[in-house]
């Protein structure tokens, strides 16, 4: 924990072009002012009409809050690199990276399900702050109960973090960079013959979250979304790669995180949430506003919040679950596949080395035309 909050104060100390007046950061507001925040947001819209004129706004402003515009065009030419297939208890995993643009490279891990059929869901698994996170044993377990449950899913590294080093995390433009990396992901996941495009998720936990609707939110392409521990009305987030571009305020228009997460809908949304964050008041001040959205198009039954008083800032055994069975119910996912008695067991998880896991090594080596620092990509992107 201690580690965490010296993350976020870390975070906090960056400054970006001169933005910082309109940057809404970490704990922006207090619990009690995001209440009355969400009770002022509530008065500028009353219909469907109105609430999609507001959320255009917020999407706009996403957009140009992170200069998406900047980004290169770019089609297909994910120069993917697959190794080390493994077959595992029911899924597959495979080594994998693809380039987000000319010299800039995504790693991760691919989970596939063993069985056969022409079309599989597809899920996008970002995830937060921890060094290796995507190498650690919870990320692993996920994906490898969603792939054995028939769904092809993507592990990939924040900028920053695991094997992606050729920028710092904290550099000025870390939210555009992930949120371009989760876009070539999902664009990537599309472009394969064994993915359904009516069924393609996105979940990850804390720093994950913040990918995960933050993406969903700008991309319909997003079937359903299930961000994990983050969504708060009074926390916009603590670093950079979160609140460090102008996503949330601009001259005309304020919002939060719980407004752009509800920019899914009526696509289904899974809030979880927890009794020892920013998300402890999910129940009573983020998921009835989010509701009542929903309402607009007769979609209250595709959102949902499951809350754990009891359990602490994490995506730990409960919360997966929670997950499991959504993305089940909503992806007509092979629940049946993974052993159960009062509870998921996923035992049958082979728990790979972090070596075993990376993709660049001596025999597959970064790319030769790979940028390397901040300032290498930032001036390739012309920032």
């Amino acid at each position: 924990m201690k580690q965490f909050s010296l993350l976020i104060l870390v975070c906090l100390s960056i400054n970006l072009y001169g933005q910082n007046d309109m940057l809404c950061q970490g704990r922006y507001w207090t619990e009690d002012q995001g209440n009355l925040m969400m009770k002022k947001f509530a008065t500028e819209w009353h219909d469907q009409d109105s609430w999609e004129k507001r959320a255009k706004r917020i999407k706009q402003g996403i957009i140009e809050g992170m200069q998406l515009d900047k980004m290169p065009e770019i089609t297909g030419n994910f120069n993917t690199l697959i190794h080390s297939t493994r077959e595992m208890d029911g899924y597959i995993v495979e080594n994998i990276s693809i380039e987000s643009f000319p010299g800039f490279y995504i790693a991760g891990n691919l989970y596939r399900p063993t069985f056969k059929q022409d079309k599989y869901a597809a899920i996008l698994s970002p995830h937060g702050h921890l060094a290796d996170k995507r190498l650690l044993e919870d990320v692993q377990t996920r994906c490898a109960v969603l792939a054995r449950m028939g769904a092809v899913v993507f592990a990939y590294d924040m900028v920053g973090r695991g094997e992606s080093l050729q920028v710092d995390h904290y550099i000025p433009i870390a939210l555009l960079l992930q949120t371009w990396n989760s876009k070539r992901v999902l664009e990537y996941l599309l472009s394969r013959p064994d993915v359904d495009a009516d069924r393609i998720g996105m979940t990850g936990g804390s720093g994950g979250g913040t990918q995960t609707f933050v993406l969903t939110a700008i991309d319909d392409r997003i079937k359903a979304a299930a961000p994990v521990v983050q969504v708060s009305a009074h926390f916009f987030g603590g670093c950079v790669c979160e609140s460090g571009m102008p996503i949330h305020k601009s001259n005309d228009h304020q919002t939060n995180n719980v407004e752009i997460a509800a920019l899914c809908a009526p696509r289904p949304l899974l809030l979880v949430s927890d009794g020892q964050d920013w998300t402890r008041n999910t129940p009573r001040i983020e998921y009835p506003y989010i509701q009542k959205v929903y309402a607009l198009y007769d979609a209250e039954h595709r959102v949902e919040n499951v809350h754990l008083p009891m359990e602490k800032h994490d995506y730990g055994y409960s919360k997966r679950s929670a997950v499991y069975n959504y993305f089940s119910h909503h992806f007509n996912l092979k629940y049946r596949n993974i052993p159960y008695s009062n509870g998921y067991s996923e035992d049958f998880v082979t728990i790979l080395s972090k070596d075993d896991l990376k993709v660049f090594n001596d025999k597959h080596p970064l790319p030769k035309n790979a940028l390397k620092g901040d300032e290498a990509v930032l001036k390739y992107l012309k920032f």
